[in-house]
């Protein structure tokens, strides 16, 4: 490409002068219907070297020493001569900006990304009551810097990329033929040597920003401002969010890194940073609506449900943070940097407040209402669901929590809170790790104050048996998790629900086996005779009363875990059957030998054996027991 300043052949003043007034369109129907470079090559090379031949006379006049009142420094003939110039470039270089600016194809946009963030929709609701039932009441109230451009060999059009970036993410794409770039290029070429700089890049930034808002639809990049998106609704957001990560990505690594290509293939060379304030003039309105969405969201109001989403917000725009330095690299662009920056840290300090509002949530959380059949808390369920997609962003948070929980000392000698002095144990956990402990310690907590409220005390235990079962099993389904909270503390969790399991034994079947205790049914004499069968039949229908009203009960208390219901029933059974097998050998014939025996020895072994397998079923059962026909 030839600069104005090179000449294949001098026109001479006067034709020079006559090419550019045949095509002044203020003065020529037919000049006002063509375009130059729509002609054929050879009138384009005409035109374009009687420019050069108007510039060189105007370059003349300044050099002799003229009075100059133009821009280009003269104020005769020539001059005027060169407005009507710059006036025809003007409109021929929007007419190919306009002619070739269309909004990419879909496929184009797309952005292949390996990153894979966990998405929480669906999550937390993944068992019945979970985690809507729970809101209300929990008041759901590696940096990349911009390489040098390779400016040797510039060749319009080239195959290969203009800007070396360190990115493998960036995938610029050739917007414009290299014919049209060429053409473009001697367009800028020469308005900006005569003193158009101005006008060039308002028209190319005009032409240009149509096709990048066409762009930013065909994505669903929809024009919002900080306060529409903030009045929307959360479920909204969580769609807009998965948009907006793949939109982001699309923007960045093609969309605005291609127009960058083409700033640089137009402009590199013809003027002082031409090609920056080119490049932000034509993506700075689009770049800000990106990042006001992401900037919305960072500065909302927080809540628990928002967590992960704002997470996968920040993972995905760390991971954009050296895409964006590479292309937003001109010092126009710092501010497009910065905020970027911005948005990054305020999505990080969301995250860790919202973690904290969380934990106090768990903590206060109000109801009051039992559960009914003693099952898993609806608290429960939620708040282990919720940690353990905690566990699934670990590296995430685990940059971004940096701090320990607050405990211990801070609530000592409170008793609406617990007391955590046993974090002594846990030396060498990151601060994130000691937060999830501390979370299911304050689970704990609760649910203990929430057990106070069943009037049973066996029901109490068994309450809190099934969800210290239930928090032991969500974390040893997780490896990462179980790895979080450890071993030992997993350890310690399980003796407690065992010895939750001891407890409801002892409140419930202490009372009904001291029914066939052997104090008090001998009289003096010998064994055989010595039986007092007035107490034997009083022991052996306190048995029946107590038996059966504990089966009615119990029948409709629930445990959900198959096999913790199983363990427990083996246990009972094998205080249960052995105590009453061995009591009715023993003292049988002295009820049998008597009147109505049916009256005190109403169940079989047997029976009984069938009447555990009714217990923490969640379902009431008959009257009376099942007897086997004797």
């Amino acid at each position: 490409m030839e600069s104005p300043g090179a000449r294949r052949k001098s026109l001479g003043s006067s034709s020079a002068e006559e090419v550019i007034l045949r095509w002044d369109s203020s003065a020529s129907e037919e000049a006002r219907d063509k375009m130059i470079f729509q002609s054929d090559r050879s009138e384009i090379d005409r035109y374009l070297l009687a420019v050069d031949e108007i510039q060189l006379s105007l370059s003349s006049v300044s050099i002799d020493g003229s009075e100059g009142t133009g821009r280009c420094g003269a104020g005769n003939k020539a001059e005027s001569t060169m407005q009507i110039a710059m006036a025809r470039l003007e409109d021929e270089f929007r007419n190919i900006l306009v002619s070739h600016s269309s909004p990419l194809d879909s496929d184009l946009l797309s952005e292949s990304s390996t990153h894979s963030s966990v998405d929480a929709e669906g999550f937390l609701d993944e068992e019945p009551g979970s985690a809507r039932s729970v809101h209300a009441d929990l008041d759901l109230t590696a940096e990349l810097a911009a390489q040098s451009i390779t400016r040797s060999n510039f060749s319009v059009g080239s195959s290969s990329s203009l800007s070396s970036r360190s990115s493998y993410s960036i995938r610029e794409i050739d917007l414009f033929p290299s014919e049209a770039i060429c053409d473009l290029r001697s367009i800028a070429e020469r308005m900006i040597t005569c003193g158009y700089m101005r006008e060039c890049v308002q028209v190319y930034g005009s032409a240009r920003k149509s096709s990048i808002e066409s762009s930013l639809r065909k994505l669903g990049v929809e024009k919002l401002s900080i306060g529409d998106i903030q009045r929307l609704e959360w479920d909204q957001l969580e769609t807009k969010i998965r948009k907006w990560i793949r939109a982001a990505r699309s923007c960045i690594r093609v969309l605005f890194s291609s127009e960058k290509r083409l700033c640089e293939q137009i402009f590199y060379g013809i003027g002082t940073s031409i090609e920056d304030m080119c490049f932000m003039e034509t993506v700075k309105a689009a770049a800000i609506q990106l990042f006001n969405f992401a900037e919305a969201i960072s500065i909302s109001r927080r809540s628990p449900e928002k967590l992960f989403k704002i997470l996968d917000l920040h993972d995905a725009l760390l991971d954009l943070m050296g895409d964006i330095d590479a292309v937003f690299s001109y010092k126009a662009a710092e501010t497009i940097r910065v905020q970027a920056a911005e948005i990054l840290s305020r999505l990080g300090e969301a995250a860790r407040g919202i973690l904290s509002e969380f934990e106090n949530a768990v903590l206060r959380e109000p109801s009051q209402v039992p559960v009914p059949g003693g099952t898993i808390h609806p608290l429960t369920r939620y708040v282990m669901n919720y940690i353990s997609l905690i566990s699934d962003y670990k590296t995430t948070l685990g940059e971004l929590i940096v701090s320990r929980p607050n405990t211990g000392s801070r609530y000592s000698g409170d008793p609406t809170t617990p007391d955590m002095e046993e974090f002594g144990e846990f030396e060498g956990k990151s601060p994130l790790e000691l937060h999830l402990v501390w979370i299911i310690v304050i689970l704990q907590f609760n649910l203990e104050g929430k057990s106070k409220h069943y009037k049973d005390d066996a029901l109490a235990y068994l309450f809190m048996m099934n969800n210290v079962h239930y928090i032991v099993q969500k974390v040893k389904g997780s490896l990462d998790l179980r790895e979080m909270i450890g071993d030992d503390y997993l350890r310690k969790l399980t003796g407690k629900f065992r010895q939750a399991a001891t407890s409801y034994q002892r409140a419930t079947w202490v009372r009904v086996l001291y029914c066939l205790r052997d104090e008090g049914l001998h009289v003096s004499g010998g064994f055989s005779s010595g039986v007092s069968k007035s107490v034997l039949r009083e022991r052996f229908k306190a048995f029946n009363a107590m038996f059966e009203e504990v089966h009615r009960t119990q029948a409709i208390w629930l445990i959900p875990d198959e096999q913790l219901r199983e363990e427990l029933r083996i246990s009972m059974s094998d205080k249960l059957i052995p105590a009453y097998r061995s009591f009715l050998g023993r003292f049988r014939n002295h009820i049998e030998s008597g009147k109505h025996p049916e009256n005190y020895i109403k169940y079989s072994v047997e029976d009984l054996e069938n009447a555990v397998l009714d217990f923490f079923e969640g379902c009431p059962v008959s009257q009376h027991l099942r007897r086997r026909s004797h």
